[in-house]
């Protein structure tokens, strides 16, 4: 049995979710979000608490089954707490500023860079340096700030360019002098 998918999930106070056949929908607080569980997995609700189950013991099963609860999990998360990803910036004259709800980076590039929030994201600009994502879907805050560390990786020789915040990039040495 997997350790992860046995665990029931527990629904905190002002969560409300209903299992309709495949689909779960979980509203809260911040918002709502739904998942389609995958075919051989089910999902029950029992004494405030939901349930994640599986017919077999099958390789397919085993494998959907752990994920299915975590994905569930996170979604009750998200709409009582939400995400977020710190992110912050590296390098001379590389800097960000908030422009409404968008983004505006300048990384060395000829021109400003503008990113625009999608729906259920939001940005926080704490200095020129330093800005972090937020919204209540993990999967989708993780890939709009993987997008945005892609506008400028970190420079392996200098360390200059957008990263996560605490991530410690690597460092090459550069050409030895004679």
């Amino acid at each position: 049995m997997s350790r992860i998918g046995r665990l029931p999930v527990s629904i905190p106070s002002g969560v409300d979710i209903k299992v309709e056949g495949q689909d779960v929908i979980v509203k809260g607080p911040k918002g709502e979000l739904s998942l389609t569980v995958v075919q051989p997995i089910t999902v029950e609700l029992a004494e405030g608490n939901l349930e994640v189950k599986r017919p077999n013991d099958e390789r397919d099963s085993r494998s959907r089954h752990g994920l299915t609860r975590s994905l569930i999990n996170n979604m009750v998360l998200g709409v009582t707490e939400g995400y977020e990803k710190k992110m912050e910036i590296h390098g001379t004259g590389y800097r960000v500023a908030a422009k409404g709800s968008d983004l505006e980076f300048s990384l060395g590039y000829s021109h400003p860079i503008l990113i625009q929030a999608p729906a259920g994201i939001s940005f926080a600009v704490e200095n020129p340096t330093r800005f972090s994502v937020q919204g209540i879907d993990k999967q989708l805050v993780g890939e709009v700030a993987a997008n945005i560390r892609k506008l400028r990786k970190p420079d392996p020789y200098k360390g200059k360019g957008v990263r996560y915040a605490g991530e410690q990039i690597r460092r090459k040495v550069g050409k030895a002098g004679k």
